[in-house]
């Protein structure tokens, strides 16, 4: 099943049709298009790694159309508070969002699925497959539709680690403690028997260094070593199986989007997927970078046993089915990433 995953994964990095369209829609000369300036509210402060990489994006449309597309980006909470900004770009108040679409889940169910899926895709190629192979992107539209806004692409990357104060050797190791999830990995890992209390990710390192909770998700491993985990949290699990690949989105509001010409919705597109390549490389070089200084630190990294997150993905999977609330979009995704599980042999 790893020579279809790669085979797919190789595809997926293909321009295919579409591509190809893409490609030549930016190519087209835009000197007849008026400027366009956007402005963007990102998830990531400023000066952080993810924020260079929405810089290198902004930039690269801009690139892409000549200049006459330009989108000024802010980092978190400059223009709103980060809870407030599905809202403002689905008001107008500005044109474009990084997000997580998890943490709309509540209220729309179908975008805890576009996020992330613990014990899901392992392989984050895999998930940018679904999106761009097996109709994932269309599926993701159609949620954001009735709110107002589109959905331009996703940002793939790969697992966080869980953090914690204790051994873990297997997930029994985590039923009874106190750990930190948001989104559809708190609703699986309650269903692991894991006492879930969820909370902002600055509150995290105080949380582990107060004892007010066991173990944690918070961030990639760099990010995690950059904010001192490694002083609080002395056990690492990576690949953290509660989140193993990673997705953000662009997301834009709907009548702006639409006002758009060809190219410079082409370019959106075209960057977009340049820079999920580019961050997700970038992430695994980190990664070891940051794991040899956890190391350094005195912190014991570990991996689960690949039979004992399967087994899991079990309770996960029925975790999952309750987490759409048969809402009929919610179950549409969950069907088709399911149907691909299977053809990956990630489910029986």
């Amino acid at each position: 099943m790893k020579n279809l995953a790669r085979r797919g994964a190789l595809k997926a990095l293909g321009l295919g049709a579409a591509g190809l369209a893409a490609s030549f829609a930016v190519s087209t000369p835009a000197r007849a298009q008026a400027t366009v300036t956007w402005r963007m509210q990102a998830l990531w402060d400023g000066g952080t790694t993810p924020q260079k990489f929405e810089e290198r994006f902004v930039a690269r449309v801009a690139e892409l159309t000549g200049g006459q597309f330009r989108i000024e980006l802010f980092s978190a909470g400059q223009l709103v508070p980060p809870n407030q900004a599905f809202d403002a770009v689905r008001g107008g108040a500005f044109e474009l969002m990084k997000t997580f679409d998890g943490y709309e889940a509540g209220k729309i169910p179908g975008l805890a699925f576009t996020s992330t899926i613990p014990f899901g895709f392992p392989e984050p190629d895999q998930f940018e497959a679904w999106f761009y192979e097996l109709g994932g992107l269309e599926l993701a539209r159609q949620v954001y539709a009735p709110a107002g806004l589109f959905y331009i692409a996703p940002t793939v990357y790969g697992q966080e680690p869980i953090h914690s104060k204790f051994p873990i050797q297997r997930i029994a190791d985590m039923k009874g403690k106190k750990g930190r999830f948001v989104g559809l990995a708190s609703s699986v890992m309650s269903a692991l028997g894991v006492a879930v209390t969820p909370m902002a990710t600055a509150e995290v390192y105080s949380a582990l260094d107060k004892g007010v909770i066991d173990f944690a998700d918070r961030g990639d491993l760099q990010a995690n070593f950059e904010a001192g985990l490694g002083d609080v949290a002395k056990y690492i699990v990576a690949p953290g199986p509660h989140q193993p690949t990673t997705a953000t989105s662009y997301v834009a509001n709907r009548a702006a989007y639409e006002k758009l010409p060809p190219a410079f919705k082409a370019a959106l597109a075209t960057a977009a997927r340049e820079v999920s390549a580019a961050l997700r490389q970038h992430i695994l070089v980190s990664d070891g970078k940051a794991i040899e200084a956890f190391r350094a630190k005195g912190v014991e990294v570990t991996s689960l046993d690949p039979a004992d997150v399967a087994a899991a993905r079990v309770t996960a999977r029925e975790a999952w089915q309750a987490a759409t609330k048969n809402e009929p979009m919610a179950v549409k995704i969950l069907d088709s990433q399911v149907a691909f599980m299977k053809r990956l042999g990630l489910l029986a």
